[in-house]
């Protein structure tokens, strides 16, 4: 009941510092909510929407204007301009008009008739990934669907339907696949930060031998303390965003409440203990606040939510298992997401148990830069 009672005095101290200053208040509070509205709604379509192409018809006949007449028909492209020549489209992608075009050479009508191969060709940036990528979709299927047109009226004259023709993909949500990542991305970096600066400030405001008083000396008690009302925030927070989530956006979920909430604990405990980690290793509030955003920008892109971990050359793939990120990522995507159970994805389990306990390695070196250090700014 003793340390108990201890943790509890150091909790209240810790809960009057979050009160009085506001920097927490934006960090534990305002932003993090903010994050969330963001991605959840700048992606609530599932998907981007007419997005600009251009066209560069040289044929311009029935048959070309046709195919262009489908593009513009597709839910995400829409065709904004009609370019004269391909070095005035390519000139047009460069000035970022557009994000793609496509050209239909002169003759293709007469090819088609004569049942020989046309060859339309269609040209997208990567500049930016998420718009090429989509518009090279729509762009590859009027382009198949052109240079097929032959096949095309095959298919129809078999009594197949433009729907069956034209293959979408229902689940091809951007909100779905990237909001669940991130998300816990940012909130994972709000808590590196917090954590390694309620510690600094501790050591740059001399508080330390206070903060350790409090709890007798015992820097267990002290950490347990002081981290225990950022922990139940946190929490709240994203259990606030998992409900939204899953019961008003109804995003698909197979693993169940266990699994969720279980991956809502391992987020917290293992984020907070890795920002505690970091500044154990060098208890300076700038350079385990700097380390801490680092580590937290590098984890979006080694997550793997983006671009896969096994197209990345062997040595960055080795490093991925140094983010807690992408272990939350894997977790998410096998057991919530897919429903299959723990024991398929426990070595990414254990890492977040891992990262949640390493503070031990580096506890009694944050006792003793509370009681020895001296801040340099």
């Amino acid at each position: 009941m003793r340390y108990f009672s201890l943790i509890w005095t150091v909790a209240r101290r810790e809960c009057k510092i979050l009160y009085v200053n506001r920097i927490y208040w934006f960090s534990m509070v305002i932003f993090p909510l903010l994050t969330m509205v963001f991605f959840t709604t700048l992606m609530k379509d599932g998907l981007p929407q007419d997005m600009p192409v251009g066209v560069v018809d040289l044929d311009n006949t029935s048959t070309s204007r046709s195919l262009v007449q489908k593009l513009d028909g597709f839910q995400g492209s829409q065709v904004v301009a009609h370019y004269p020549s391909v070095a005035a489209a390519r000139h047009a992608i460069q000035e970022n008009e557009i994000y793609g075009f496509l050209y239909i050479p002169k003759g293709t009508t007469d090819l088609l008739l004569s049942a020989r191969r046309p060859k339309v060709s269609y040209y997208y940036s990567q500049v930016s990934i998420s718009g090429g990528s989509m518009v090279m979709k729509d762009l590859k299927t009027v382009a198949t669907l052109g240079s097929a047109g032959v096949g095309m009226a095959t298919l129809s004259a078999k009594g197949m339907s433009p729907q069956q023709i034209q293959v979408a993909n229902p689940w091809g949500s951007y909100n779905v696949y990237l909001s669940t990542v991130f998300v816990p991305g940012v909130m994972m970096l709000f808590m590196f930060l917090i954590s390694a600066y309620s510690l600094g400030m501790e050591l740059k405001f001399g508080r330390g031998k206070e903060w350790l008083a409090k709890a007798d000396n015992n820097i267990v008690v002290a950490i347990l303390g002081k981290f225990l009302p950022q922990a139940l925030i946190f929490l709240v927070l994203i259990f606030f965003y998992e409900y939204y989530i899953y019961c008003i956006l109804d995003f698909p979920h197979q693993g169940g409440l266990w699994k969720i909430t279980r991956l809502a604990l391992l987020e917290v405990f293992s984020s907070i203990g890795f920002g505690i980690f970091i500044f154990g290793l060098m208890p300076s509030l700038r350079m385990s606040m700097s380390i801490c955003s680092l580590w937290a920008m590098l984890g979006f892109s080694m997550a793997g939510s983006a671009f896969p971990m096994m197209g990345m050359d062997e040595p960055l793939q080795s490093l991925t298992w140094l983010f807690p990120l992408r272990h939350y990522y894997m977790l998410y995507q096998i057991t919530v997401f897919n429903g299959f159970p723990l024991l398929d994805a426990w070595f990414h389990f254990v890492a977040l148990v891992a990262f949640m306990l390493s503070p031990w390695f580096v506890i009694y070196k944050i006792k003793n830069a509370m009681l020895t250090y001296v801040y340099i700014p």
